[in-house]
């Protein structure tokens, strides 16, 4: 229904000098999404007033609406021929709607309003369209779309889950943003949240664990209450960069969270000594930064001293966890045997503090342009590790950007993951005798006991007297034929 749309907006973003690369055209299509998002909601609100014989304030002042800027029309609901173009439309977007805008983060009542949202996304977004004509075709093509039914915002958030999936595929820091939802799904599955269980991701990028979670539990709620819970008080997030924090926004209100409880925020500089029961939460899924080096002030947060960003989200994530709480986490597969101190430490207690029920190993490929292994780790915090299931992913082919980890390679993972199954791509160890091994380190290295052992090297002395062999028959076999001739 609306594909075509979105291609075509596209198409408008790469004529554009100031839109080059593929997170040009998400954050350009974003925010434009987002107003003509807002303009139905506004509606939808006034519609349920009036009905109600209730009055209704709308949030923007009618200047900086939708209808009156962007897309006036007449009584047969075409745009207007006056309707701002060229220069004029740029200057007015530049200079008084991004400015107004920009002021709701200072006058929403609170953080969790859809009002503190528009002031947030506009505050670090810019319109980055040098040419208002431009700006034009894209605005006339985003009028095309619509946010009334559950059809069509099923299908827009689709298709917006496929701009962020192709900005990730494109490379520079795109792919930070964009898990493979396969894996995701799969990641949920394990986990198996319920309805009034609170969902966490401390680096939630795009939302795409937040969006999954809420299709899982939207299927399972069918009260007001419930419904109402899962928009207010089910899904948290938290995100250090400025883009990946509005296409999160943007993806969880595509997907029907209406005011996502997403805060812009360096989740690193939380002090965990300030954590208390009530910062706490019942499911932690994300994929946290690898790599990263926190400076000190950042690293005096946490009992393991150490400047690797994944590790100290570790950290987080335990602290974080509700006793009794699970958690679904991606990390690069290094931590499982590393013999710094930090990792060991952190092994330690990852395996005492938490059941360390399941490993995933993630083949190369997983994650597009990537190149580190990954693994995921699933934990349940309260109580000591008792037995560690291991499952080697193994599609069957190399992945890459034209060959993608589908979710047909995660079914029998999900499935064999229910009993602990073993076979010859998963087994199980002895937790205990890891945790309490601080010799070995507490080494939770990947080491398939099925995998059929290598051959033997062969001894130098044997490997030379067949290359003398074969070279006796060589000789032969050149003389015969030197003797044809």
């Amino acid at each position: 229904m609306f594909e075509q749309a979105f291609r075509n907006i596209d198409n408008a973003l790469r004529q554009d000098a100031g839109c080059t690369t593929e997170l040009d055209y998400t954050e350009q299509t974003s925010w434009l999404l987002f107003l003509k998002y807002l303009d139905s909601l506004e509606q939808e609100r006034a519609m349920n007033a009036h009905i109600q014989g209730l009055a209704y304030t709308p949030i923007l002042r009618p200047e900086f609406q939708w209808n009156q800027w962007a897309a006036p029309k007449d009584d047969d609901g075409n745009i207007l021929p006056t309707a701002a173009t060229g220069d004029d439309l740029k200057d007015f977007v530049n200079d008084k709607l991004f400015p107004y805008l920009k002021e709701f983060r200072q006058s929403a009542e609170s953080a969790s309003t859809i009002e503190y949202k528009i002031g947030e996304i506009f505050s670090e977004i810019t319109n980055r369209l040098q040419s208002g004509y431009t700006l034009r075709d894209v605005i006339d093509h985003v009028d095309q779309l619509r946010f009334g039914s559950q059809q069509e915002k099923h299908e827009l958030s689709e298709l917006y889950e496929a701009k962020i999936k192709n900005m990730g595929n494109a490379g520079r820091n795109g792919g930070e943003y964009y898990t493979p939802r396969p894996l995701i799904r799969a990641i949920i599955k394990v986990l198996d949240p319920k309805p009034g269980e609170t969902i966490y991701d401390p680096a939630c990028g795009s939302a795409g664990f937040l969006c999954e979670a809420y299709n899982v539990l939207r299927e399972q709620v069918t009260t007001t209450a419930g419904l109402k819970a899962l928009q207010e008080s089910t899904f948290f997030g938290k995100e250090k960069k400025s883009l990946a924090y509005c296409l999160g926004i943007m993806n969880m209100i595509l997907h029907g969270v209406e005011a996502p409880n997403l805060i812009h925020t360096n989740t690193l500089a939380e002090n965990l000594a300030d954590v208390q029961a009530k910062d706490q939460f019942d499911i932690i899924l994300a994929n946290p930064p690898f790599g990263g080096n926190e400076r000190a002030e950042i690293r005096q947060n946490f009992p393991v001293a150490t400047g690797e960003t994944a590790f100290l989200f570790l950290q987080h994530f335990i602290k974080r966890l509700k006793p009794g709480g699970r958690a679904g986490v991606v990390i690069k597969n290094t931590f499982l045997s590393n013999a710094d101190t930090a990792s060991k430490a952190l092994r330690h207690q990852l395996l005492t503090d938490c059941n360390l029920f399941a490993i995933l190993d993630c083949p190369q490929g997983t994650f597009q342009g990537a190149g580190v292994k990954t693994v995921v780790l699933f934990f349940e915090k309260g109580r000591p590790t008792d037995k560690t299931w291991y499952y080697q992913l193994d599609p069957g082919r190399k992945l890459g950007k034209t060959n993608p980890l589908n979710d047909d390679d995660l079914t029998d993972f999900v499935e064999k993951q229910k009993n602990s199954a073993k076979s010859d791509i998963s087994w199980s160890i002895d937790g205990t005798a890891v945790a309490v091994d601080a010799s070995a380190g507490h080494d939770l290295s990947v080491k398939n006991p099925n995998a059929p052992e290598a051959e033997p090297l062969r001894d130098p002395a044997e490997i030379i007297a067949e290359i003398k062999q074969l070279d006796e028959e060589t000789t032969a076999i050149l003389e015969e034929i030197g003797g044809m001739l």
